[in-house]
């Protein structure tokens, strides 16, 4: 299966900020990633390349899940339009964006 561009849209939350931040920043931009008004969870904004958003879904959280057990990702993966969302591992369901039809 060749691999897509996913855009991500993300909130992580975990007990131990300073153990997922330099995991975060190795797989995005420092740019992308930022504190909520919760100290204990950021935002990721950013793009990452792979199969499916489900593999990258599982991949982005086991990667977060072993520097800290207690992180939470709430996720939505975009590509061509089609927009997947996920709560940790479960995938929570699927949106497609209309088309326009033009005469």
């Amino acid at each position: 299966m060749p691999e897509q561009r996913f855009h991500l849209h993300a909130r992580v939350s975990t007990e131990n900020p300073a153990a997922i931040r330099p995991i975060l920043e190795r797989l995005f931009s420092a740019r992308s990633i930022t504190r909520s008004e919760d100290p204990h969870e950021f935002v990721v904004e950013g793009h990452l390349d792979g199969p499916g958003a489900r593999d990258l879904n599982r991949s982005l959280l086991t990667s977060l899940r072993q520097a800290e057990k207690r992180t939470r990702l709430r996720s939505e993966w975009t590509c061509g339009g089609t927009t997947e969302r996920f709560f940790d591992y479960v995938h929570k369901g699927t949106t497609v964006a209309p088309t326009s039809k033009r005469a």
